[in-house]
């Protein structure tokens, strides 16, 4: 795919939540971009979002047991899991030594992440503070001229950001309440 050639450029995709902005999760100078476009705050990280289960030991140290049982049940799927990050990731990506990963149950989706490498940050298409964009326009009337390309593939079928959970700890942490219900 020619978009991801270019260094710094900037796509909206469909998820199987709402649409996502976002550029190659091994390109800094692109994730710097992401944060500038959308106003976001730099303690803020980027959640990547994968093709495939093979593409996590591109960005996660190791997996807990416990972030294995939620992939099993949950991906792919609308959760996005917390795991220790692996060295020499951008800076940009996230401020601590923390990554936020889930895999789309989306194929529009997944394709276009498998051409970029398996692995995107992408967080959600819209301007930091506004409601997540559920449509293709939606996207393009916060971010037009700001992307370089937009895949449209109708209204988000959730319209609801994943939920998050953080399995660094001894215990999993809740912190974003999404689609799927954690027990």
């Amino acid at each position: 795919m020619a978009v991801f050639a270019c260094t710094g450029k900037l796509v909206v995709i469909p998820t199987d939540t709402v649409y996502g902005v976002g550029c190659h999760a091994l390109d800094d100078a692109a994730i710097r971009r992401l944060y500038q476009i959308k106003q976001r705050p730099l303690y803020k990280a980027i959640p990547v979002l994968l093709a495939d289960i093979a593409d996590l030991e591109k960005v996660a140290n190791h997996l807990p047991l416990m972030a294995q049982e939620y992939i099993n049940k949950h991906w792919p799927g609308a959760l996005t899991i917390v795991l220790p990050k692996r060295a020499g990731l951008p800076p940009a990506l996230s401020p601590d030594d923390t990554i936020a990963v889930r895999i789309p149950d989306h194929q529009a989706a997944r394709a276009v992440i498998r051409a970029a490498g398996g692995v995107m940050a992408v967080t959600s298409a819209n301007l930091s503070g506004q409601p997540p964009a559920e449509t293709a326009e939606q996207a393009l009337a916060q971010l037009g001229g700001l992307v370089t390309a937009v895949l449209d593939d109708g209204p988000s079928p959730k319209g609801l950001a994943s939920t998050v959970i953080d399995c660094t700890g001894d215990s999993p942490v809740v912190l974003r309440q999404g689609p799927v219900v954690i027990d």
